[in-house]
């Protein structure tokens, strides 16, 4: 695969277009990334799904100025899909071939049931697993769904529901009781035998909901994707949403942009809530068609699924930003020592073993930005990049040992802005310890580990094998925490 890919997705309100970049087989970032709400499907559901002169024209533009971009960043592979707005024109073969004769761009137009699955896969693939789940991705012609189990996609389909679509036939003449009836009839196909768990929403709709909710909730991560509502309070914001007017909407938090479209897109959410009882809770995906493209690609030979136990973010920053990648694991490894021979007499929960494991391996990359403050910046290039596959108490947790590792202790503003994300304190004290202890034992010889622990009766004993000046010192000046002490 091309180490520089670009994909473009044509959807019904807006298009996009994203460059990704590889590090290595599976891992990649997002290089550079625009939008442009070019609403190609405006005025087509009032003219039998034909497509409109100046929305063409839009597109046409937009289309346009993202090749120039494509082009300067000297991308090898560029993939351009087209979901309903061209899917449902009669006339779309004239957009499509004025595109591939003046623009050299093959749009590939794909149905609704790829559409669904495209999402699906970048669900299953870069958020936190979800056992039991329905992904819905509300669009501005179509609606897609699937049931994801796991890494396993199990149903795709897609209905004629869109926010346009909707705003078109039936908001724009105040028809609300026949939008109702519309989207009641279409969710019907849903399946009565599943009973998911857990609603993952994509796209602009999704997005915006979750952008008020970060916002109203004064939530302390400013991040969407893996975001978590329990169902209650997401339905909650949906009667809001439903009942404001615009000064109402912003004072919401939705964008003005969204003004027009938020309300039929709420009520898709609305009804689908309430056909499917079972919901618990919902999950926020930040990627969707663009990156399932990008996947299926790349992912080609693995029958579209990442390997076990492989995070792709995590093995981005690695090869970004890790120089030593001996001592970066030696911390990992001293880490992980520690902890499995205390966290029993610490009454430690066993599973923030990894999260430990991972903080530790990530300590050093702040370094390769300003060594003297590495702390600060290994903090936040974990809380933005360290995304796919975390849920965001991990990312908050793995940051936090990072930012207070080598000798200080966790600050107590520091806790108490993020307690709903963070471990109670003893807990989150005892994790910054170990890893604090695990650098400074390997102060002195980063690339060798050439000392033998054992733990007894709160004592955790320490012999090096030669000379330690260095790792004895930074020992000394670790703040003491409650039940463990350390002999050396």
């Amino acid at each position: 695969m091309a180490k520089r890919v670009a994909v473009i997705d044509i959807g019904s309100n807006s298009i996009r277009m994203v460059v990704y970049e590889k590090t290595s087989r599976f891992a990649f970032h997002i290089l550079y990334e625009a939008k442009s709400k070019v609403r190609l499907s405006q005025d087509a559901y009032k003219h039998q799904n034909n497509l409109q002169v100046l929305p063409m024209q839009r597109t046409f533009d937009a289309l346009s100025d993202f090749l120039e971009v494509i082009s300067s960043y000297n991308v090898k592979k560029t993939f351009c899909v087209a979901t309903s707005a061209l899917r449902d024109a009669p006339n779309k073969k004239i957009f499509i071939k004025k595109v591939q004769n003046e623009l050299k761009l093959h749009i590939k137009v794909i149905d609704g049931e790829k559409e669904a699955y495209l999402g699906a896969v970048a669900c299953a693939n870069l958020l936190p697993k979800q056992e039991n789940a329905l992904s819905i991705d509300i669009g501005g012609g179509s609606t897609e769904f699937a049931y994801i189990s796991g890494e396993n996609i199990q149903k795709s389909f897609s209905l004629e529901l869109g926010t346009v679509r909707l705003k078109e036939l039936f908001f724009d003449s105040d028809l609300i009781n026949e939008a109702i009836q519309y989207i009641d009839d279409k969710l019907s196909v849903l399946d009565e035998n599943l009973t998911p768990t857990t609603l993952i929403g994509i796209g602009g709709t999704f997005r915006a909901i979750t952008n008020s909710l970060i916002k109203l909730d004064s939530y302390p991560l400013n991040k969407v994707h893996a975001y978590e509502s329990n169902i209650s309070r997401f339905e909650n914001q949906l009667y809001q949403i439903m009942e404001a007017n615009e000064d109402t909407l912003e004072s919401l938090h939705i964008k003005k942009s969204r003004f027009d479209i938020i309300k039929p897109g709420t009520l898709i959410l609305q009804r689908v809530l309430k056909k499917l009882s079972s919901l618990e809770k919902t999950v926020t995906s930040g990627s969707g068609v663009r990156e399932g493209v990008f996947l299926i690609d790349l992912l080609r030979n693995s029958k579209h699924k990442l390997p076990h136990n492989y995070n792709t973010s995590l093995r981005y920053l690695l090869d970004s930003y890790i120089y030593n990648t001996t001592h970066s694991n030696n911390l990992s490894k001293t880490s992980k020592k520690l902890f499995d021979l205390t966290y029993k007499h610490m009454n430690i929960p066993e599973n923030f073993k990894n999260e430990l494991s991972i903080a530790s391996k990530l300590y050093p990359i702040g370094s390769s930005i300003h060594f003297f403050s590495k702390n600060r910046h290994s903090y936040y290039l974990i809380k933005s990049a360290l995304e796919y596959g975390f849920t965001h108490a991990q990312i908050m947790l793995i940051a936090t040992l990072v930012r207070y590792g080598k000798n200080k202790l966790p600050s107590q503003k520091h806790l108490e802005k993020y307690k709903e994300l963070l471990p109670n304190n003893y807990e989150i004290n005892y994790l910054s310890f170990i890893i604090s202890l695990s650098i400074a034992l390997l102060s002195h010889k980063p690339k060798n580990i050439d000392f033998n622990l054992d733990f007894n009766d709160g004592y955790i004993d320490i012999k090096f094998e030669g000379s330690s000046h260095l790792s004895k010192e930074a020992i000394s000046k670790l703040d003491e925490i409650q039940d463990l002490k350390v002999l050396y």
